[in-house]
C-alpha cells in the first residue's frame, strides 16, 4: 500500500497519478482526506489537553491539597483524563479506518510508463523470432490436442466442472518437462533459489501482496472447521482455519519475509518456485471458455526479487529477459508490451508482459507479466533491509513475473510446432525432458 503520511501530505499530486489509471483509481481515495482530517483535528486536540494535563500538575504542586482550588484542579484532571480517553480510542478508530481505506488504493504508476486506459493503449517494445510460415490454416491447441490424446476437457468437466481439464501421456509429459526446463534453467544459468512453498496460505499472506480485500472474488478460500464464522457444534472449541488456494507463487514466496528485517548483505534476493495456482476468475465470465487459456487450475513457474530501491528498476529489465530466455530457447515468436498506466495491475509501478504467438488463434497472448512493485507490497508485509547494524531500517522493492505460465507455453508449443499431418513437433530444448522424444503424433 501507498505510504499514508505521502497521500496526506501530497493529496492533489496522488490523486493526479492515480487519475492516469482510470477514474475508478482517483476515486478510490475518495474517504482518505475527510479521515485524515478528521485524525488531524483529534490529535491536535489531545495534544492542547496534554498541555493542559501537563500546566495543571505543575498548579497543583504549589497549591494547599486541601484547598478549594487544588479540588478544582483535581476535577479538571479527571474531565482532561476522561477526554483523553474518549479521543485516544476516536484516534484508533479513525487510524484503523485510514489503513483500511489506504489496502484498497491501487499503487502509483511510474512517470515514464504510457498513458493510456486499455491493452490498446500498451507499447511494443521488441519482438524476438518471426511467425512461423505455415503452408496450411493452423488448427488452435484444442483441437490438436483431443486430436493427438494429450487434452481431455470432457473428463475434466466430469471431475470439477467447467475450466478444468486433463492431461494424458505425451500432454501430461510436456508439462513436467516444461516444468523441469524452467526450473533448471533459472536455478543454473540465473541464480534464483528454487522453494516449494504450500499452496494453502493464511488471509495475512494475501494481504501482504493485495489479493485481500480488494480481489476476494477471484480466489479460492478454504475454511473447513467453521462455517460463516461458526465453530461446528460438535467442536465449540475447534480452532477457526481459514485458509486460501494461492492464486500465483508470487504470494508464498513474497511472504517468505513478511514481518521481517534483513540484512543488506542478503540482497538481491531471487526465488523461483513451480506451483499449481488457483483463480475463480470471477471477473472473466464469457471469456476464454474452450482450452488451456484461462482454466480454474492451473501450473507456473514463478520468478520473485527483493531488491533495494536503486537497483530496482533495473533488476525488472533483467527479470523480464529472464522470462523471455525461456521462451528464446523454445523458440518461440514473441513480443514485449510495456502496459499502459490504465492496464497495470492494481500493485505495479511498471510492467512488461509477454505475449507469444498463437497461429491457431492468429493474435498474441499473454505468457508472462513482469513486475515492479515498489515498496507497494513491503509496506503491507512489513518487509524491510538493514543496510548495516544500527542503520534505520528501511522497505525493500518487490519484483515478480511468471517465468513462465506453464499450460500457456504448451498452447504455444502446439500451435507453434504443430506440422500439415496434425503431428507436434518438441522442441529441441525439451528432448532430453521428455525422454527423447521429438515428435507427438
Amino acid at each position: 500500500m501507498l505510504d499514508l503520511r505521502y497521500v496526506v501530505e501530497h493529496l492533489d499530486d496522488v490523486r493526479a497519478a492515480l487519475g492516469r489509471r482510470g477514474e475508478a483509481a482517483k476515486q478510490s481515495l475518495g474517504p482518505i482526506a475527510a479521515l485524515a482530517e478528521r485524525r488531524s483535528n483529534v490529535m491536535g486536540r489531545l495534544q492542547a489537553l496534554r498541555e493542559e494535563k501537563n500546566e495543571a500538575n505543575a498548579a497543583m504542586a504549589k497549591l494547599d491539597k486541601q484547598g478549594d482550588e487544588f479540588k478544582a484542579r483535581r476535577e479538571s484532571l479527571k474531565r482532561i483524563s476522561d477526554e483523553s480517553k474518549q479521543l485516544e480510542a476516536e484516534e484508533r478508530e479513525v487510524q484503523t479506518a485510514l489503513e483500511t481505506a489506504l489496502l484498497l488504493v491501487p499503487n502509483l504508476p511510474a512517470p515514464g510508463i504510457p498513458d493510456g486506459q486499455s491493452a490498446d493503449d500498451n507499447r511494443e517494445v521488441r519482438q524476438h523470432g518471426v511467425k512461423p510460415a505455415l503452408s496450411f490454416k493452423p488448427k488452435e491447441h484444442v483441437d490438436l490436442g483431443v486430436a493427438l490424446g494429450i487434452l481431455d476437457f470432457d473428463r475434466g468437466a466430469k471431475l470439477s466442472g467447467a475450466r478444468f481439464s486433463v492431461l494424458k501421456g505425451a500432454g501430461a509429459q510436456l508439462e513436467r518437462a516444461l516444468m523441469m526446463f524452467m526450473l533448471d534453467l533459472h536455478t543454473r544459468q540465473h541464480g534464483y533459489t528454487e522453494i516449494w512453498p504450500p499452496a494453502l496460505v493464511n488471509d495475512e499472506s494475501l494481504r501482504g501482496t493485495g489479493q485481500l480485500p480488494k480481489f476476494a472474488g477471484d480466489l479460492f478460500r478454504i475454511a473447513p472447521d467453521w462455517q460463516d464464522g461458526i465453530a461446528p457444534a460438535d467442536k465449540p472449541d475447534a480452532p477457526r482455519r481459514e485458509l486460501y488456494l494461492i492464486p500465483t507463487a508470487e504470494v508464498p514466496l513474497t511472504n517468505l519475509h513478511r514481518d521481517e528485517i534483513l540484512e543488506g548483505e542478503t540482497l538481491p534476493i531471487k526465488y523461483t518456485a513451480y506451483t499449481p495456482c488457483f483463480r475463480s476468475e470471477a471477473g472473466s465470465y464469457g471469456k476464454d471458455t474452450r482450452g488451456l487459456i484461462r482454466q480454474h487450475q492451473f501450473d507456473k513457474v514463478e520468478l520473485v526479487r527483493f531488491e533495494r530501491a536503486e537497483h530496482a528498476e533495473a533488476a525488472l529489465e533483467e527479470l523480464t529477459g529472464h522470462a523471455e530466455e525461456v521462451l528464446k530457447r523454445l523458440g518461440l515468436h514473441y513480443r514485449v508490451m510495456e502496459l499502459c498506466a490504465g492496464d497495470l495491475g492494481n500493485g505495479s509501478k511498471r510492467c512488461y508482459d509477454l505475449e507469444v504467438w498463437l497461429p491457431g488463434q492468429d493474435a498474441y497472448r499473454e505468457i508472462s507479466s513482469c513486475s515492479w512493485f515498489g515498496d507497494f507490497q513491503a509496506r503491507r508485509a512489513r518487509i524491510r533491509y538493514r543496510e548495516k547494524q544500527g542503520d534505520k531500517p528501511q522497505l525493500v522493492h518487490t519484483l515478480n513475473g511468471s517465468g513462465l505460465a506453464i499450460g500457456r507455453t504448451l498452447v504455444a508449443i502446439l500451435e507453434q510446432y504443430q506440422q500439415a499431418d496434425g503431428s507436434v513437433c518438441v522442441p529441441t530444448a525439451l528432448v532430453p525432458y521428455m525422454g527423447g522424444l521429438e515428435v507427438i503424433q
